[in-house]
């Protein structure tokens, strides 16, 4: 039976896309315009909410550390 390699969390994802994009000099730009987003304080279906709004750009970058 073969291994399933499904993303199955965010994390794991992240790791993956890292991964790829790795020594290919890729670029990765978030844009956010009144984005919102409720941040739970714990797992609990009556966990508080801290509020976030995000407005800009987050930029994530990779290159290799050859040279040109």
């Amino acid at each position: 039976m073969s291994e399933s390699t499904d993303t199955k969390t965010w994390p794991e994802l992240a790791i993956g896309l890292y991964d790829q994009l790795t020594d290919r000099n890729a670029e990765i730009v978030y844009n956010f315009d009144n984005f919102e987003l409720g941040i739970p304080s714990s797992t609990d279906a009556t966990a508080q909410h801290a509020h976030w709004k995000l407005n800009g750009a987050i930029r994530v970058t990779t290159h290799s550390g050859a040279s040109n």
